[in-house]
């Protein structure tokens, strides 16, 4: 009796739930039929499941069957490939599967309990009309229901993919601004450098190009592993030493056991930039920058530490804030509110910003 629009793909992981739902409709008409006959519930209930599950297999696999033989003919049809053929098919398929699983399941529960029940032919037109009748409008009542509620699934898968596409439109929108942001950054200092140190200039351009060459492809990926997020800055930060020299010591701290992980491509890269550019650049020994990593309870939280002049200390330059921005919408993007970013000064001098985001 029960026949929700199953996907022709995804027919068998509904049955689960069909089975269930039938039994209850099963189990709620054999009540009706006691109450209205006076007569025992345990043979109500017998005929009354063998009836319905037999209605419902059938009109289950009548509609699947028509399903696909649509489909073939209708490949882009969306109704099709969310299970259901249309109301001009299903009608055919309902009055067929209610019908002949009248049939089989009256046979069947005979069996059980040695009785001799009349089939719908044997029982005259009056008595056909209301037994057909009961049975098609009870197997049509819960096919429409179950129809109706993967409906309002499909809907919300829709919805959901709609809601993840668009999201993920807005990352790669903040990736694609990273990328120029750091090249126009390094070229910057290569273009001070060449003035100063030519020597050092080439070899700055030298690795840049190693950086550009190893990094561009990758930063496309959706994510990468906490591993290359680590070499990428590794690489980033070999172009910075030529341009500070000793001025900038690094320290990167990733354990082993979390090489692994998946994130963001570059997500800590404009952290980095932040911390050279406005806490270490300006500080008149340079300092120590430290990136590390580490596992606590469900998260995973990593470090961007540096010893320089420290928050508000740097002169105010034209986009400062970018890298901050730029962390946070990526963050709200990929993880809404489970993520978490802090950045606050470190005594005496320096400044820490750090990410929390679930495992």
């Amino acid at each position: 009796m029960n026949t929700t629009s199953i996907p022709v793909r995804g027919w068998r992981q509904n049955l689960g739930r069909d089975l269930t739902a039938t039994l209850i409709v099963c189990l709620l008409v054999g009540l009706l039929m006691t109450m209205i006959t006076g007569r025992r519930l345990v043979g109500h209930l017998i005929y009354s499941f063998a009836i319905g599950t037999q209605i419902s297999l059938y009109i289950m696999l009548l509609q699947h069957g028509v399903c696909a033989w649509l489909r073939r003919r209708r490949p882009d049809d969306p109704k099709l490939r969310a299970g259901w053929p249309g109301m001009a098919w299903m009608t055919p398929v309902v009055i067929v599967g209610a019908l002949a699983g009248y049939s089989g399941g009256t046979w069947l529960a005979d069996q059980f309990t040695g009785r001799r029940s009349s089939q719908l032919w044997e029982v005259g037109a009056l008595g056909f009309l209301m037994t057909a009748g009961f049975i098609l409008t009870i197997s049509a009542l819960v096919t429409m229901y179950y129809h109706s509620v993967e409906k309002a699934r499909q809907a919300q898968l829709e919805a959901e993919r709609a809601q993840r596409q668009a999201a993920e439109a807005q990352l790669t929108l903040l990736q694609s601004q990273l990328e120029p942001h750091m090249l126009f950054n390094t070229l910057a200092h290569l273009r001070v450098l060449i003035k100063l140190r030519p020597d050092d200039a080439q070899q700055m351009l030298d690795q840049l190009i190693a950086y550009l060459r190893a990094t561009l492809q990758a930063s496309r990926a959706e994510s990468h592993s906490l591993r290359a997020e680590f070499e990428r800055l590794r690489d980033y930060l070999a172009l910075m030493q030529v341009r500070m020299g000793s001025r900038l010591r690094v320290e990167l701290n990733l354990p082993e056991e979390l090489a692994e992980l998946q994130l963001p491509p570059l997500l800590l890269q404009p952290l980095v930039e932040n911390a050279i550019k406005h806490g270490l650049e300006p500080a008149l020994e340079g300092g120590l920058l430290r990136v590390s990593a580490r596992r606590q309870g469900q998260s995973l939280v990593l470090r961007v530490e540096d010893s320089g002049v420290g928050l508000g200390a740097a002169p105010a330059s034209e986009g400062t804030g970018f890298g901050v921005s730029q962390v946070r919408e990526r963050l709200q993007t990929r993880y809404g509110a489970a993520a978490q970013f802090r950045l606050q000064a470190l005594p005496p001098h320096g400044t820490l910003a750090e990410l929390e985001i679930p495992l």
